[in-house]
């Protein structure tokens, strides 16, 4: 590979405006993942979201995160945000300001490379460059043979499809990959401020050294998050992928936690629901948004969907109680497309 297809650390992205809103050295910023509440076969479930996001960029949250699920497997028991995440994301991109737009993540083995940068190229576009691409391999195992793909081969097309992303939003007219070939041909448009952040979710399949050599940034799991070995662990993990980055310069790392905020402030942290929801009042979440930062995260990406209390409420909590400590970073303003 080229050293184009490399990551970038964040000088590549300081014009960035999605980018520079959610992340730099030593600072935590707050993302909120949709959907606001979980599709359980209703689709009025969803109703009055696209109102909430508005509120949401509003409050001054630095991120909304779409997830990508091109089916919805019942067994799986997760249909994500239902809609298609880069139609979706443009919608939102038309009744926001200043928020960045994140996929949480992008299925980069599902689709063409090329389909994947021109959505992403286009959007890029459309927000005033506020698209934060993250990616991954997929993790549903019923969607590849849907799309006529091997499930175990997903690492290899994975790091192919990265390369050849990459190749095309920098421009590149001429591609030779086992995913197509480009001759004389370019794509349009391009991405407003030269690049677009592509952001691995997981391991998708590759090494920590690919991890360090090839990502933008790294979205991994939590671990626990009501004792104290889950931020231990989490700290090893994010130290090792940094030491793996050639040059040792800053990038970012992200990771994420669907919580069931209640009234009491004080209520202990306590995971529920076999333990994909933390429960918990105010004080825990601001204790662990801490530890996270001391960590080195440097982006939180919280989910409601699961939580009791009305979304309205739990938006205006989190933005009078706990996002003045974790503020959105300024950055550059959105670069307007009028």
């Amino acid at each position: 590979m080229s050293a184009v297809t490399r990551g970038a650390d964040a000088n590549a992205f300081a014009n960035h405006p999605g980018y520079c809103r959610m992340f730099a050295p030593q600072r935590l910023t707050l993302g909120v993942f949709l959907p606001l509440r979980a599709y359980q076969g209703d689709m009025r479930v969803l109703l009055g979201q696209a109102e909430q996001v508005r509120a949401i960029d509003r409050l001054g949250f630095a991120a909304v995160w779409v997830r990508d699920v091109p089916l919805f497997d019942p067994s799986f028991g997760d249909a994500g945000q239902v809609f298609d995440p880069f139609a979706y994301l443009a919608f939102l991109a038309a009744q926001t300001q200043r928020v960045a737009l994140a996929t949480g993540s992008a299925i980069f083995t599902l689709r063409h490379p090329i389909d994947l940068a021109k959505a992403a190229a286009t959007l890029d576009c459309l927000s005033g460059g506020r698209l934060v691409l993250g990616i991954a391999s997929g993790d549903r195992a019923v969607e590849f043979p849907a799309y006529g793909l091997a499930h175990e081969a997903r690492g290899e097309r994975f790091a192919l499809a990265v390369d050849y992303v990459r190749r095309l939003l920098a421009g590149h007219t001429s591609i030779d990959s086992p995913l197509g070939l480009v001759r004389d041909a370019q794509l349009l448009p391009r991405p407003l401020s030269g690049r677009i952040p592509l952001v691995v979710t997981g391991r998708s399949q590759q090494s920590l050294e690919w991890l360090g050599e090839y990502a933008d940034g790294w979205l991994s799991y939590p671990d626990a998050t009501h004792d104290a070995m889950g931020r231990t662990r989490l700290a090893e993990k994010v130290r090792a992928w940094r030491a793996a980055i050639p040059g040792g310069g800053f990038r970012p790392h992200m990771t994420n936690e669907w919580i069931d905020l209640v009234d009491d402030p004080h209520f202990p942290r306590t995971p529920v629901q076999g333990g994909y929801v933390l429960k918990t009042g105010r004080q825990g979440l601001i204790d662990l948004l801490g530890e996270w930062q001391a960590a080195g995260v440097n982006h939180a990406a919280l989910g409601i969907h699961k939580a009791q209390r009305p979304v309205a409420d739990i938006l205006q909590e989190l933005a009078q109680e706990v996002l003045p400590l974790f503020p959105s970073l300024p950055g550059p303003q959105p670069m307007c497309q009028d």
